[in-house]
């Protein structure tokens, strides 16, 4: 089984290297000032190649937090 949660964690220090650990799973659009449009896509593009799945407009626009990304990630591979 693997871990959703660790997975996305690595996503988002990969992007944001400034960022610690212990405030991974506090990280939003509206607390990271680096989490810019570029940040965006390519946090996204990394949690869709990390997990092998496609993003919709409509999910890649709501998706502004690491919890409503790993919520995202969990339904869409069916381990919600």
């Amino acid at each position: 089984m693997s871990d959703i949660p660790a997975r996305t964690a690595a996503c988002f220090l990969s992007v944001f290297p400034d960022l610690a650990e212990a405030d991974v799973t506090r990280a939003s659009q509206a607390s990271l000032a680096e989490w810019d449009s570029v940040a965006h896509v390519t946090l996204l593009s990394a949690i869709a190649e990390e997990f092998q799945i496609e993003l919709d407009d409509e999910s890649f626009e709501s998706l502004s937090s690491y919890l409503l990304i790993v919520d995202f990630v969990e339904s869409r591979l069916g381990q919600a």
